[in-house]
């Protein structure tokens, strides 16, 4: 194998190209997009005069560059600027909402990896048998039904069935169990087939094979050979996906009610408020450039080779 390591200051530059990029385009499309946030704000019956009134003090009338421009110093110097439905600064707002999307991230990701791996590991171990079969299955099916169908599934049986948790919300701890289950076994499936080909891979090589033929316990050659060295899909599926559910799973977000990073800019996208969105895809997209590194590093950590460039 051999890798090349990637300096930082490339890993910076290529994040920052990445991330204006996306977040001029963002700006142009939303300014693009049918609609008027001041027809919005004011509706339909008011007057042209209060219109052009409203609009010169948001800085609409001016030139599409001249707005752009003002974002883009106003990012700058940490300022995402100011709601236009609500007039709170976007940072604020940004804030809250993030750190409920994170939550439900990190809860969907515990769910995905205690689920998929172990079932993956069985699977690898039992290739051909009847539990690999079974587990195929599951497998398929998870990954086939949508959050769309399986949320609202999910809410009929264990909230309004069974009453165990609540309907939507975030208001106690309890409201976060049905919106994390939907993510995270979708995720769980994929995980689990990549889990059980990455595994199933490496215990044919002849490490394992000489591993065994030492009389190493069975566990130990599992986990603490194969598993380490078929680690690296995993980690590149788990850092992708985590960095999907970062950018807002709106679906869910919207079925349960969550007040997420992704339920934020729809909301804020039907109400045509620029800088809402923009500082939305920007968060978004600053997340998948860490979570990127993150996993480059990671990776590194799991194998020298990629480090050293051996």
């Amino acid at each position: 194998m051999n890798v090349r390591p990637t300096h930082p200051a490339a890993v910076l530059a290529s994040a920052a190209v990445v991330v204006l990029g996306v977040t001029t385009l963002v700006f142009l499309l939303l300014h693009l997009v049918p609609g008027d946030p001041v027809e919005v704000m004011l509706g339909e019956y008011a007057s042209a005069g209060d219109r052009a009134a409203l609009r010169a003090a948001l800085g609409l009338d001016r030139h599409l560059a001249l707005q752009w421009l003002d974002f883009m110093l106003g990012l700058a110097h940490g300022d995402l600027g100011v709601s236009l439905a609500t007039g709170r600064p976007v940072a604020a707002l940004l804030g809250g909402h993030f750190a409920m999307t994170a939550l439900l991230a990190g809860a969907s990701l515990a769910v995905a990896v205690v689920i998929g791996v172990p079932l993956g590991v069985l699977a690898a171990l039992r290739a051909g048998r009847a539990w690999d079969t079974g587990s195929a299955v599951l497998a398929v099916l998870g990954m086939s039904v949508p959050n769309f169908v399986l949320g609202p599934f999910l809410m009929l049986i264990f909230a309004v069935g069974l009453g165990w948790f609540p309907i939507g919300g975030a208001d106690s701890a309890r409201a976060l169990v049905l919106p994390a289950a939907t993510l995270g076994l979708s995720l769980a499936a994929l995980l689990a087939r990549m889990t059980r080909a990455a595994l199933l891979e490496e215990l044919g090589r002849p490490y394992v094979l000489a591993a065994r033929a030492r009389g190493l316990p069975a566990a130990r050659v599992v986990v603490g050979h194969a598993l380490r060295n078929a680690a690296l899909p995993i980690v590149t599926t788990l850092g992708l996906q985590l960095g999907a559910l970062l950018g807002g799973a709106v679906v869910t977000e919207t079925v349960f009610g969550w007040p997420g990073l992704g339920q934020l800019a729809v909301e804020s996208i039907h109400r045509r408020d620029y800088p809402v969105v923009q500082g939305a895809v920007l968060l978004i997209a600053l997340s998948y450039v860490l979570v990127n590194v993150l996993t480059d590093l990671l990776y590194a950590r799991l194998d020298p080779r990629i480090g050293s460039g051996a």
